[in-house]
């Protein structure tokens, strides 16, 4: 079997469009054939799982019992790679409560791969939270998200506390999420699909739906670009599948 993956997508700051980023991974493994599983945070109502139902639990990540239902099954689960999107405000009790029961330790001396997206928000209280994040990285995959799906702008009026942050903080790599057409992205928000399945125009059951062609087109072309900073950063690789290459709906191999 191979070593277990564990993704943790997350910020203490709210609005940032973290299950925006989660949505997109789920789509990059299942394009590229990577068996995955996921938990969404958000109890008692999850975002994340209204879109992968099949494949995604909701789970109170305050619960030791819930804990437990994520990692304590993580070589007994068929999937290999585990995403748990964490809601807003609990970033650092969850990295904390890995911390306490040895999972970071275990990543550490490689017996479980552990990549951490840490979505950006464009305030300084989000460049506090990376110092504070980062504490817990020894051992992880480092990834620092600058999501503008909400059409955000990042500390461009002071670039230099911006670099000062980031020179603090050693191994981790910036990825970019650019900005959907928000037509596009409200559309794909009420059909309550994948992006994958917007772009095939199917619903969430695979039957065959009416979805615009301009609106997939977009869609189409955004999750590519995604795709391709996935790509660039070698997330197949990471995770330690031997599948990179496949593609579905969102681009070309």
């Amino acid at each position: 079997m191979a070593k277990p993956a564990v993704v943790v997508v997350g910020a203490d700051k709210g609005g940032v469009g973290k299950t925006t980023v989660s949505r997109t991974l789920l789509d990059y493994f299942n394009a590229n054939a990577v068996a995955t599983r996921a938990f969404d945070t958000e109890s008692p109502r999850g975002t994340l799982k209204r879109f992968h139902p099949e494949i995604t639990e909701i789970v109170d990540m305050t619960s030791t019992a819930d804990q437990m239902k994520i990692f304590d099954t993580l070589n007994t689960a068929v999937p290999s790679v585990t995403v748990i999107d964490v809601r807003a405000g609990i970033m650092s009790p969850t990295l904390a409560a890995l911390r306490d029961i040895g999972f970071l330790d275990a990543a550490k001396s490689g017996q479980i791969t552990f990549a951490v997206f840490h979505i950006l928000g464009s305030s300084i209280a989000s460049l506090d939270e990376i110092a504070d994040t980062a504490s817990f990285m020894t051992g992880a995959k480092y990834f620092l998200v600058k999501n503008f799906i909400n059409n955000t702008s990042f500390f461009e009026w002071d670039q230099s506390t911006y670099n000062s942050y980031f020179q603090r903080i050693k191994d981790a790599t910036e990825l970019t999420i650019p900005k959907l057409d928000e037509m596009a992205f409200e559309q794909v928000e009420i059909a309550s699909v994948p992006f994958l399945k917007f772009v095939a125009n199917k619903g969430i059951n695979d039957e065959a739906a009416n979805y615009s062609f301009v609106l997939r087109g977009y869609v189409r072309h955004w999750l590519a670009n995604v795709w391709s900073e996935f790509d660039r950063i070698k997330l197949t690789d990471i995770v330690g599948s031997g599948k990179a290459g496949i593609r579905g709906a969102g681009g070309e191999k």
